[in-house]
């Protein structure tokens, strides 16, 4: 096991040689981002490699722990030793990100002002999960719009922030431009809120973010996007491979919620396709017919990865 692959000099070179000339040997490569290993790999190890993609805690994980209570998932994250900590880790989620400037920025991006960077950061990750204005960030960080631009796509590069971009068909009456922006685990999320406990309200918020995370690392993918209308109607998340019907994703905390408007709104607009509503509190999946919608599939997590990802098979 090679850990942090990418502080050698040639990476690739080294995993070139293994894969070639000792084929008995499989080796494990980690690096703490993908554009760190990618900036020194020479060759592109096409055919010798398989990536993996290592996100926060999913639920079979929390089994694995022996802590499967949401509550503490969310507010501690899914970092393992931040999870497995007994109180809140509060001084390591600092620490955490001044060793991501320190490691990852400056050693990758070679950015200047460290103060706006993680200005920017903090505020990314204390308004996760909404619509993303590049010129809300600005005055704040005391850089300009167009630095606000880079530093977010520095934060998607190195898997700090998930930036989900509208599904449409360009159509007059939907958004097309503007992304959300995801903080990439729920604990930073809490910690630069300042939320120490959590309230009832908070909690549909963090499981939207824990679903993601889910969808996301099953999936290993990121192409994920999400559907709003000039009128304020919102989908969470919609799945759409080419030439497939979208997959629309409604995240709520529980299931008694009523059917949101914007699912029927969706559906009006395409109306082929599977309708989901994921719910911590289902037992058992069903399906239930609401207005105009064939039927909406209420559904637990690990229903919805399942039927997502053998759907995604079947078209691979």
């Amino acid at each position: 096991m090679l850990d942090e692959v990418h502080r050698l000099d040639n990476p690739s070179a080294v995993l070139k040689i293994a894969a070639d000339h000792y084929p008995q040997v499989q080796i494990l490569a980690t690096g703490s981002s993908t554009l760190g290993a990618s900036t020194k790999f020479r060759d592109t190890l096409a055919g010798r490699k398989a990536e993996v993609w290592l996100t926060p805690l999913v639920s079979a994980d929390l089994v694995d722990f022996g802590r499967t209570d949401l509550r503490h998932r969310f507010l501690h994250g899914g970092l393992p030793p931040f999870y497995l900590a007994d109180t809140l880790p509060e001084r390591d989620f600092q620490e955490w990100m001044d060793a991501y400037w320190a490691k990852d920025i400056q050693e990758l991006f070679r950015l200047e002002r460290r103060s706006s960077f993680q200005k920017f950061a903090e505020l990314v990750l204390a308004q996760s999960g909404g619509i993303f204005e590049a010129s809300r960030f600005a005055r704040p960080c005391e850089v300009s719009r167009a630095t606000i631009t880079n530093y977010l796509a520095v934060l998607e590069a190195t898997f700090v922030a998930h930036v989900i971009r509208p599904y449409s068909s360009h159509r007059s009456t939907e958004i097309v431009a503007a992304p959300k922006v995801y903080g990439f685990d729920t604990g930073f999320v809490c910690y630069h809120r300042g939320w120490s406990s959590l309230r009832s309200e908070d909690l549909g918020l963090l499981w939207e973010h824990f679903v993601l995370n889910e969808i996301m690392a099953h999936l290993q993918s990121r192409d994920i996007r999400y559907w709003r209308d000039k009128r304020g109607h919102e989908v969470d998340f919609i799945l759409a491979r080419r030439g497939a019907d979208p997959v629309a994703i409604e995240c709520k905390w529980s299931a008694e919620a009523e059917v949101p408007l914007s699912l029927l709104a969706f559906r009006k607009q395409y109306p082929q396709g599977l309708t989901y509503i994921v719910a911590a509190d289902v037992d058992r999946p069903f399906t239930r017919k609401v207005g105009d919608l064939a039927a909406v599939r209420f559904v637990d997590l690990k229903t919805l990865v399942t039927e997502i990802k053998r759907k995604a098979n079947d078209r691979g």
